[in-house]
């Protein structure tokens, strides 16, 4: 058997015959069979058989063999325990899902049940995409949420929790608004019962937005077994209390349930109440779209570059996340975004007041994380020391709004409510907490409560005592030594290791008199070796012993104050993450408030109409980096109204190429959902009718993998922004039905834009090269044109990126291929091509007599002759018989045709 050989997964192995610790993993194995098993093994997780083969094929580690069982060797790879975090990180962005078994026990524990006896170990936690607690796995200022899809008698649902911080949410959609849902929440891992994954528009819904799908038996998802499972999750007799769940909603709820029961190894985690929403709540944004705009992420993936890079000024990753998930989901209701904008509104007017609050915010830890990983008892004194500081970071916070400046312009709602959560005084049990950390942590915190050392002095006598001693044992020791030696009159040491524990040392030459009456009756051999011989004395046993069970003593009250510190967290769990979330809304609202100063930008009017007027207006991505390379930004206008009252409905907008007609569509997109997301927007003024859904075809590729190509992408995204938007919706359209024959793309585009203008009654700015659409204006009520101007000077194009109104005058494509390097001679041609075109008598439909593929020569004019005469030298050159001509007369037709050149 080698490396290469193709493994027998371990579950098919038969176990008979296996050594006690290798039957302790198969049972592992047989209850995680589709996981990869970190069997702790001393200071190593080890993996086994199949499981071995994985792994080191996918860490880059190297593959053994160690024992074997029935007759075979048994492949092994493993990692070690310190760095095995790092090891976890990669195996979950491949894909696996690992389980980690742990020393349940001290191997001493398990020698008192027999020398043959195993250490007792177990499963503790499985370790998927979607319950990642641990800082060096989760990336600090974005979410990591784990989904679960359920659907009962056409009722769709959408549950998600974040388990890092205790956030629940559970959302009743109709079917067709699960992938907004999914798309905007982004989850690691979605869970789904099996018998769904047979819906083909599901599946491709999951597969686009649902990162890790995980399929779930469908019995889990039923709503009485589901109902049992989140009461035994919440510890609640009835589920009354989180409204009127319905059963689509209860089997979200139960997947989540029953995965966190099977990840969790029966701890529960610290988890808030179930928020409800329905989908009426928030702005529907559908993947497509989402990744057009580039709203947190660019479509390369990349943070930079995307909306929520350009405006975010947040210090702390609560308030990282906070943001990004109010720009994933913008709301509808017009009195909670103006709440919202209320807070920024606040900031923005406290200039001096929101840089003092913001230096103090720097100070926050990520205090619901901290509190998550206590709750399920991976946390250490560090996260106990988190929530100290933050709660501390807190009470400054609400000191300093108190004493604002301003008594006329009190916080608004939604600070007032938070600066009061971050009072501990207002919460005796949270104030209480606090002081008692205060005083019981000392300065130097450990990772691992198991690591001691981090109760402050003072704090508990008994600790103190075993301390002392403890840590005096050197002096003690050194004072025996001293003690030793001179009543021996022989040199020696006393040392120590962990089999021996305490021993007198002396050299093998100088050791004989400690084997003679009277020294012999105070030092009792232990070991000789090859130049040393070791001893012990009755008082160094004794010693030995105390300090021994002195330092066993202090670590066990340590982690006794630890554990009782924990269980206080976890019972204050709901005050502590609403201090949590209320430090995340302030950094949101003084973060938004820093860059709207930076950018110049203003508070949106957002009401209850049909309006979409946005006056100077700028593309806040696109402004950043136009400002980096020192260049002036041109804002523009963009006026619609749905109802056609005060503007008009569609907008055909023209302009070359490069003239910024995608920035412009997507710039607008951009303001209504930085302003239904409480932000301010980079315009002079805006004001915007609440938009309920937002839909974006700009650009497109193939979808190779389902056999579609670009245009059939296109017309899929175009005829579900045909078959969803509404009055209240907002519609950019970039270029519809370039991807197919001339006649048919402007017969599409004509037949969309009237359907969007007739039918779907929207709000819509349709870019086009068909400049034939602009005769809409004339044809419909509420149509009018926009186009990005530019200008030729000096033969080139000098693009004016200004939004005017009226069509282009024409779309100067010979003048951008120039701009971007199409050879000379290719762009002469393409403008004689042109010109023909644009002929009076000459019929785009009847392009058969323009030799296209003709051989033109390249000469700097701008026309040529249909047929040029032949010149002398290639009449010379065609009287020529080059097969009968000797050497000589070759050469003197040479001459010939040179005199003839230079004639």
């Amino acid at each position: 058997m080698n490396a290469h050989a193709t493994p027998t997964p371990a579950h098919e192995i038969d176990p008979t015959g296996a050594t006690p610790v290798m039957a302790q993993f198969f049972e592992m194995k047989a209850r995680q069979p589709d996981a990869l098993i970190f069997f702790r093994m001393g200071d190593f997780y080890e993996l086994f058989f199949d499981d071995a083969y994985k792994a080191a094929a996918a860490l880059g580690i190297s593959q053994t063999f160690r024992g074997t069982h029935n007759g075979q060797p048994i492949p092994m790879a493993g990692v070690p325990q310190h760095a095995a975090e790092a090891y976890l990180s990669k195996l979950i962005r491949l894909g696996f899902k690992v389980a980690v078994c742990e020393q349940m026990e001290d191997p001493a524990e398990a020698k008192k049940r027999g020398s043959k006896a195993v250490v007792r170990r177990d499963i503790v936690r499985v370790v998927t995409p979607g319950t990642l607690t641990e800082d060096g796995l989760l990336d600090a200022r974005g979410a990591n949420r784990l989904a679960a899809v359920a659907l009962r008698a056409g009722q769709a649902a959408v549950a998600s929790v974040e388990l890092s911080t205790g956030e629940v949410e559970v959302l009743a959609v109709a079917k067709e608004g699960v992938a907004p849902i999914l798309a905007a929440l982004a989850p690691s891992e979605t869970l789904v019962a099996d018998r769904l994954l047979s819906d083909d528009s599901l599946s491709q819904t999951l597969r686009i937005c649902g990162g890790l799908v995980q399929p779930m038996p469908s019995a889990l998802s039923e709503p009485q077994a589901s109902e049992t499972r989140v009461k035994r999750l919440y510890g609640v007799e009835t589920l009354d209390g989180f409204g009127g769940l319905s059963p689509a909603e209860i089997g979200a709820l139960g997947l989540i349930a029953a995965h966190l029961e099977m990840t969790q190894a029966g701890r529960l985690p610290a988890l808030r109440a179930p928020r409800r929403a329905a989908d009426a709540d928030v702005m529907a944004i559908d993947p497509a779209t989402r990744s057009s705009l580039e709203i947190d992420r660019t479509q390369s993936g990349d943070r930079n570059g995307s909306l929520l890079a350009a405006i975010d000024r947040t210090v702390t990753a609560g308030g990282a996340r906070m943001l990004a998930s109010r720009l994933a989901r913008p709301l509808l209701d017009v009195a909670a975004i103006d709440q919202r904008l209320d807070a920024v509104e606040w900031f923005v007017e406290h200039r001096q007041l929101r840089q003092r609050l913001r230096e103090v915010l720097k100070g926050a830890g990520d205090m619901a994380r901290a509190l998550s990983r206590l709750a399920l008892g991976r946390g250490g004194p560090r996260d106990l020391g988190c929530i100290r500081d933050t709660l501390k970071v807190g009470e400054r916070l609400a000191g300093m709004a108190g004493g604002a400046p301003d008594p006329l312009s009190p916080p608004p709602f939604e600070l007032e409510h938070a600066f009061k959560a971050l009072t501990p005084a207002l919460h005796e049990g949270l104030s209480q907490f606090l002081t008692t950390l205060e005083h019981g942590l000392g300065p130097d915190l450990p990772a691992l409560a198991r690591d001691g050392g981090f109760v402050a002095a003072g704090v508990r006598p008994e600790l103190d005592q075993a301390r002392g001693l403890r840590d005096d044992s050197r002096k003690v020791i050194a004072a025996l030594e001293s003690q030793l030696a001179l009543e021996s009159g022989v040199p020696l040491k006393i040392r120590h290791n962990g089999v021996l524990g305490y021993f007198v040392e002396a050299t093998a030459g100088k050791a004989d008199p400690l084997f003679q009456p009277p020294l012999n009756a105070t030092f009792i051999h232990r070991q000789t070796l090859a130049n040393q011989v070791r001893f012990t004395t009755v008082e160094l046993a004794d010693l030995d012993a105390r300090i021994a069970q002195a330092a066993e003593r202090a670590l066990a009250m340590e982690v006794a104050a630890f554990e009782d510190w924990r269980e206080q967290a976890r019972l204050l769990a709901d005050a502590i993450q609403i201090a949590s979330e209320a430090l995340a809304r302030i950094d949101v609202a003084s973060s938004l408030a820093e860059w709207a100063e930076d950018a110049g930008a203003v508070r949106p009017v957002v009401d209850a109409s049909y309006a979409f007027d946005a006056k100077a207006a700028r593309h806040p991505v696109v402004e950043a980096a136009v400002k980096r390379a020192g260049e002036p930004y041109t804002p523009n206008d963009c006026r619609l109204d749905a109802s056609g009252e005060t503007a008009a409905r569609l907008s055909i907008v023209t302009g070359p190429n490069m003239a910024g007609k995608s920035t412009f569509l997507r710039q607008n997109a951009l303001l209504a959902i930085l302003a239904q997301s409480g932000c301010y927007v980079p315009a002079a003024s805006f004001r915007l009718g609440v938009v309920d859904r937002l839909f974006s075809r700009v650009g497109a590729g193939d979808d190779l993998a389902r056999g579609r190509s670009t245009f059939m992408m296109e017309m899929v995204e175009t005829a579900s922004i045909l078959t969803q938007a509404g009055p209240r919706s907002l519609v950019i359209l970039d270029e519809i039905g370039r991807g197919t024959a001339t006649y048919d793309g402007l017969a599409i585009a004509w037949a969309c834009a009237e359907a969007l203008h007739d039918t779907n009654r929207c709000r819509a700015l349709f870019a086009t090269h068909y400049h034939e659409l602009a005769t809409l204006e004339t044809r419909m009520a509420f149509v009018s044109n926009l186009s990005l101007r530019a200008k030729e000077w000096n033969g080139d194009l000098v693009f004016l990126h200004e939004a005017a109104p009226g069509p282009a005058d024409r779309s100067y494509g010979v003048q951008v291929a120039k701009l971007a390097g199409v050879p000379a001679p290719v762009v002469v041609r393409a403008r004689e091509v042109l010109d023909r075109l644009e002929s009076k008598d000459q019929s785009p439909a009847k392009l058969d007599d323009l030799p296209l593929f003709a051989v033109s020569q390249a000469v700097a004019v701008t026309s040529a002759p249909a047929k040029a005469a032949p010149s002398a030298v290639e009449t010379s050159l065609a009287d020529l018989d080059v097969d009968g001509m000797s050497p000589r007369e070759a050469l003197e037709a040479l001459y010939r045709l040179k005199g003839l050149l230079t004639a």
